[in-house]
């Protein structure tokens, strides 16, 4: 298999179960309907186990461009094959939706709710606020590129990596991602959000492209800083591209910060 059809199909399963997952809790008439965020997260956890047990020996299982960016920021990955492990990436995310789409072909009418719709595809943040939500997923893909350097780090029964990184995924989706939904990878979200835009799905609202960069930039950022810091603190490899970039996430996390608590002090004043 090549690397370009083992990155798309690895990616297409992550979203078929992922997106699959999310279809089952939100949609109307479904066995799965309302059964809550522990099912979302073990169900992509699984997701991305799935995936990873698929075609990790054939590249790894990336399956992320923001893991494949972080590794070519990293050096453990030639920045050349970057363009073709994304492009395979995306078609796959927008493949995997498209499946989900006919999965659930009766749903769509029966469900109302726009936001529901596009959130089988597509993350949205709990309160809508740039600059934090951006934050959330910078920490959210920086402790999931962390993780991946940790279990690469290790030596652990052949077979059981998929799993340790479905747990992972897990972890991060009960621990962090209630605020974004989690994206954590830039195609995961922007594919899908693309099958939204052109599916002819009954009764569907906008896709939401306002908000589009958020998942696509916040992952970039945290996956390639997740590498170059793990080189630079557990490796002690401190480049140039580490301090520039910690100097960037700092400002981002400075001013989010700053809007939240200048927030909080109007609603005071206004409540006084």
């Amino acid at each position: 298999m090549s690397e370009f059809l083992a990155e798309l199909i690895g990616t297409m399963i992550v979203i078929i179960f992922g997106g699959g997952v999310v279809g089952g809790v939100v949609l109307k008439k479904t066995k799965a309907e309302n059964s809550g965020w522990v099912v979302v997260t073990i169900g992509w956890g699984l997701a991305v186990t799935m995936g990873v047990y698929a075609v990790g020996k054939f590249t790894g299982a990336h399956i992320n461009p923001a893991v494949t960016l972080g590794f070519a920021a990293a050096g453990e990955f030639p920045w050349a094959k970057v363009p073709l492990y994304i492009t395979a990436q995306m078609i796959g995310a927008f493949i995997g939706a498209v499946i989900v789409f006919l999965n659930y072909l009766p749903h769509w009418k029966a469900t109302k709710d726009k936001g529901a719709k596009l959130g089988v595809f597509a993350t949205d943040p709990a309160i809508r606020s740039p600059l934090s939500n951006l934050v959330s997923e910078i920490v959210g893909t920086f402790v999931l590129m962390m993780g991946l350097m940790f279990i690469g780090a290790n030596e652990i029964t052949e077979g059981l990596n998929p799993i340790i990184v479905g747990a992972l995924i897990v972890a991060i989706g009960m621990s962090l991602g209630g605020t974004t939904g989690y994206a954590i990878n830039p195609a995961r979200d922007l594919g899908p959000r693309i099958a939204h835009a052109i599916l002819p799905i009954p009764g569907k609202g906008k896709s939401d492209w306002g908000y589009a960069w958020v998942p696509v930039f916040g992952p970039i950022i945290g996956g390639v800083y997740g590498a170059l810091f793990y080189n630079a603190i557990f490796l002690g490899n401190f480049s140039v591209m580490f301090w520039v970039l910690s100097v960037f996430v700092a400002l981002i996390v400075i001013v989010a910060a700053n809007i939240e608590l200048k927030k909080k002090e109007i609603i005071s004043a206004k409540n006084n």
